[in-house]
């Protein structure tokens, strides 16, 4: 499919100009989501665009992916993202990105295990799996994901919109999902160990995770 060129730098505003120039890399951007403000409480409250984001000055883990992508696609990235679904149906997205041939993310999340992921994955399946362990807690569980272009939505605003974009939302449900298959053993045992990390350590980031040298 053809897809539309992306926006002109001249659509943004200064102060998105601003952020957009002194963040050309995937881990520039990264740097940037972890320094803007995380808002717990509006996860799934708001879905906010591009703009909205930094105009509010704050942001959670959809809405970071979204930031990542718009950033991303000026400096010459296609603004693709990943939907991990879960068995909670508390769903994180990713903005991914290809360098080398291999695959990377920008993300941000509450749980420090779900940020993003140097360019070191052979697939997406495989990035997919790096989220796996950190992705259980007591209730999380990956069990499918999918991989999807912003620019498919067509004329659909997702970079500027003013309004909560419900329509994003229920595009990423909706759109088919590759089942991730896991054991149920392999489950029980990190749910077992998140269990006794949080016991404790009720209040520090769950960070004991192997593979963290290919966090970003």
């Amino acid at each position: 499919m053809k897809h539309a060129a992306p926006p002109p730098r001249a659509a943004f505003l200064l102060r998105e100009r601003a952020v957009i120039e002194a963040h050309r890399t995937p881990r520039q951007v990264q740097r940037f989501l972890n320094s803007v403000r995380y808002n717990h409480h509006r996860v799934g409250t708001t879905l906010r665009s591009f703009r909205e984001v930094i105009r509010e000055g704050e942001t959670h883990c959809m809405e970071s992916a979204l930031v990542a992508a718009v950033i991303m696609e000026q400096h010459g990235y296609p603004p693709l993202v990943v939907s991990l679904e879960s068995q909670d149906d508390l769903d994180h997205v990713l903005f991914v990105f290809r360098r080398h041939g291999r695959w990377g993310a920008v993300a941000r999340s509450r749980d420090a295990g779900l940020h993003g992921r140097r360019p070191v994955f052979r697939s997406i399946r495989d990035l997919v799996w790096s989220y796996y362990d950190p992705y259980v807690d007591l209730t999380g569980r990956i069990t499918g994901y999918a991989l999807v272009d912003l620019r498919d939505l067509g004329d659909y605003d997702w970079r500027f919109n003013r309004r909560n974009m419900w329509k994003l939302e229920r595009h990423l449900i909706e759109v088919p999902h590759r089942s991730l298959i896991s054991s149920d053993a392999r489950y029980e045992r990190l749910l077992r160990a998140y269990r006794e990390f949080r016991r404790n350590h009720p209040d520090e980031p769950a960070t004991y995770y192997r593979g963290r040298d290919r966090w970003m």
